[in-house]
């Protein structure tokens, strides 16, 4: 099956959903014990337990492959799933489709769909001011991780209806911590087992792999502010890189994104590297995605032109 591609002409940081309505917000921060905790004793109980596991038995390739392909199904139901999905709509997808991204999604511990898609609509519409979560311009580390340390006083969020109105995505919401656990833990745990060791796949697809998909999730909001190039747009920080794109899971065309953000591909070239595209047009071809959004063409290289004849004036 032919997948549908529609070409929008949304263009230029707008973003067709609304952000959340946030009260009562007095600007004050706490730190936020439960992820300060689990971001910071995660990667030392990875490194602990992975190389005690690996000086005593190894580790066999079938626990490596398992590792690996969690990486990619986890990771990428990040980008395809609370990214492209949730947060800016660039596609349908089934209810199988989107339980899938759903689980594994909280396997990541990255958390609720539903929060991480009003934090990043939040992003895109103060893209780089106060109001960003991520903002860049507070330096690396906050961007990167920092932010996630501490959690706004006082603060109440009205959720977009088109989030709250969709049974599954509540569903993941509201029961996000059992979820976190059974997918990110357990289910790599009884993987390990049925694979010749229960320990091996918990230390290895579970919690090394968490750390992991961490970081190449979080680089996104770190590196692809700095690293790269602004080949669409000079107005935010975003920036393109292939280096980025492979760490990312083809999310390093990030100047790209925020330029146009209702596209289902960031990166638009046929070589570029962008599993997450990939995906979603696969599934598409079997009948589980429709409705890919794209910008034409013409629009993509006028974008270029007129940053590229900005930067020549400049000199």
């Amino acid at each position: 099956m032919k997948p549908e591609i529609f070409q929008t002409n949304i263009l230029a940081e707008s973003i067709i959903e609304t952000e959340p309505k946030i009260q009562n917000s007095h600007n004050e921060r706490k730190i936020d014990w439960v992820n300060t905790l689990f971001l910071t004793l995660t990667p030392v109980a990875a490194i602990i337990l992975s190389t005690i596991y690996f000086l005593n038995n190894g580790f066999e390739v079938s626990q490596i492959l398992l590792a690996v392909v969690l990486y990619y199904v986890t990771g990428m139901s990040v980008t395809a799933g609370y990214h492209r999905l949730f947060s800016h709509r660039t596609y349908k997808a089934n209810n199988f489709v989107k339980l899938m991204l759903l689980l594994f999604g909280a396997a990541t511990f990255q958390n609720s769909a539903l929060k991480w898609s009003a934090d990043h609509r939040v992003h895109h519409n103060h893209v780089d001011d106060e109001k960003d979560p991520y903002n860049i311009n507070k330096g690396f580390w906050y961007a990167h991780i920092g932010w996630i340390f501490f959690q706004e006083k006082a603060l109440e969020t009205k959720f977009p209806k088109d989030l709250t109105n969709d049974p599954l995505v509540m569903w993941q919401h509201r029961n996000y911590y059992w979820l976190c656990v059974a997918m990110g833990f357990i289910f790599p745990t009884v993987c390990g087992y049925f694979l010749g060791s229960a320990l091996g796949g918990f230390a290895l697809a579970g919690l090394a792999r968490v750390v992991v998909v961490h970081h190449c999730t979080f680089f996104i909001n770190s590196l692809c502010h700095i690293v790269g190039t602004r080949p669409y747009t000079d107005t935010n920080t975003a920036r393109d890189s292939a280096i980025m794109a492979v760490l990312s899971y083809g999310e390093g065309y990030h100047n790209y994104h925020h330029f146009f953000p209702t596209d289902y591909r960031n990166g638009v070239k046929w070589y570029h590297f962008d599993p997450t595209k990939w995906l979603i047009r696969s599934l598409a071809f079997i009948g589980l995605t429709k409705d890919l959004k794209s910008v034409p063409e013409r629009l993509i290289n006028e974008a270029r032109l007129q940053m590229s004849t900005k930067n020549k004036t400049a000199f």
